[in-house]
């Protein structure tokens, strides 16, 4: 086999394969013995098919077979002894036609990383938010999650207000005509969440239990029924039940509800979250600026391949938060091709950033000791209240392994940018707040 390389850029090679006339005829005689076991041809039983029936039937099919098995058991072996690392599915861009008794030539081309030399990155000019803990937001966050673990209980008030759950019966007409689903029993609506009409849930506040009242709403112009959108309608409202949300108060009850001795305990793990939590924003905004000046100073081509797999990496992610949230893209009006063009660029930038890291990573011999990797264990453990033994274990796979690894050589090698940047600290913009810290996640048994 003799093979040729060629280079297309510095993102692109392109591989000339040359397959000897020998292997070639033995791999055509190989696939027409395999196609003889199961040819169907009139007059002939199976495996009795004249060579030049199979020929003239099924050449076709033997050259198909052929072309793949050679392809595949060359290509790769050409890309492993020319130490060619692809960073997509190599493509085959031309290939000569296949006869027996002469050699096989094909042109495949492939994408490999880049060699990026990083530049500009010592003494970077950066703004850091200058923080302060502010204590109040563990009293905010005892709030939200005393809250999130409220009930509904039937209220001793006569009249519904805001924030109420009321219990209804109600049935709706268009010019005195009733319409399809446009009335319900026992229908349970929170007061004040815009989850009907637009003007109902405002013309029941202030009802009595029993009570029933006539109410006029019109359908917005752009509602889902073309047969309702933009009519003025009736409804007939009986107001059954009125309940309010009653929250858990600030107790050891609910300290010990969520898994943690005392509110003591609780106070402090709340204190301890929303300390890391808003610091890490801090240190990731900083860090997003840092990243951004690099990308801007170091410019290099960036292989399609390494784009779309951080495209396909961010869609998963993405998708799988929506899931959790009981959505889909399709739900936000976005397809495959719609997130491609909306986060093409964002991951272009973080190709690029971590292309950079590693360049900088080797350039100033920055690595990853197996002292580093325990200490990172222990920390994840902490973090996801786990037993260390168990993380341990999900490490000792070696692909696990190698991405954890990659995390913290990606952390030193921040680290050390920013250690040598000029870093000013300023005030904070008004729109980061402590209260934007989301609610505690309750503490698993």
């Amino acid at each position: 086999m003799n093979i040729t390389v060629e280079e297309l850029g510095s993102i692109k090679k392109k591989l000339v394969v040359e397959i000897s006339a020998e292997q070639v005829s033995a791999s055509i005689e190989k696939a027409y013995r395999k196609i003889a076991k199961t040819a169907s041809v009139k007059g002939f039983r199976k495996g009795k098919v004249p060579r030049r029936l199979l020929e003239q039937q099924y050449a076709p099919r033997m050259e198909n077979d052929v072309v793949g098995s050679l392809v595949n058991d060359s290509l790769y072996k050409a890309m492993i002894d020319h130490n060619i690392n692809p960073v997509s599915q190599p493509q085959v861009v031309e290939s000569a036609p296949l006869e027996a008794g002469k050699p096989f030539t094909y042109e495949a081309e492939v994408e490999v990383r880049p060699e990026v030399v990083a530049t500009g990155y010592a003494g970077l000019v950066l703004e850091k938010e200058k923080f302060t803990f502010d204590d109040s937001v563990v009293e905010e966050r005892l709030k939200q999650l005393a809250e999130s673990r409220s009930s509904l209980e039937v209220t001793s008030r006569k009249k519904c207000r805001v924030g109420d759950t009321v219990i209804i019966d109600f049935e709706g007409s268009i010019d005195g005509t009733a319409f399809e689903n446009g009335s319900a029993s026992d229908y349970q609506l929170e007061l004040g969440s815009s989850s009907f009409i637009p003007g109902f849930e405002e013309q029941i506040y202030g009802m009595v239990r029993d009570e029933e009242r006539e109410i006029e709403v019109s359908f917005p112009e752009n509602y889902g029924s073309k047969e309702l959108a933009g009519k003025p309608a009736k409804f007939k409202v009986l107001l059954k039940e009125i309940k309010e949300k009653i929250s858990q108060k600030i107790t050891d009850e609910l300290a010990t509800d969520v898994g943690f001795d005392d509110l003591k305990a609780l106070r402090d793990r709340i204190r301890e979250d929303s300390l890391r939590e808003q610091t890490e924003r801090v240190e990731n905004q900083l860090q997003e600026k840092m990243m951004n000046l690099l990308v801007e100073t170091n410019s290099f081509e960036v292989p399609e391949g390494m784009i779309q797999s951080q495209l396909e990496h961010l869609k998963k992610n993405f998708s799988q938060r929506l899931k959790s949230q009981g959505m889909t893209l399709e739900m936000l009006g976005m397809n495959d091709e719609g997130f491609s063009a909306a986060y093409r660029d964002m991951a272009d930038n973080q190709v690029r950033g971590e292309l950079i890291l590693e360049a900088i990573a080797k350039q100033e011999a920055v690595t990853v000791d197996e002292s580093e990797l325990e200490l990172k264990m222990e920390e994840l453990a902490k973090q996801s209240n786990a037993e260390l033994a168990q993380v341990k274990a999900y490490f000792s796979n070696p692909q696990a392994k190698e991405g954890l690894s990659g995390q913290i050589l990606h952390e030193k090698v921040v680290s050390l940018i920013i250690s040598q940047a000029k870093v000013t600290e300023v005030e904070p913009k008004p729109d980061h707040t402590a209260s934007e810290v989301a609610v505690t996640e309750e503490k698993e048994d």
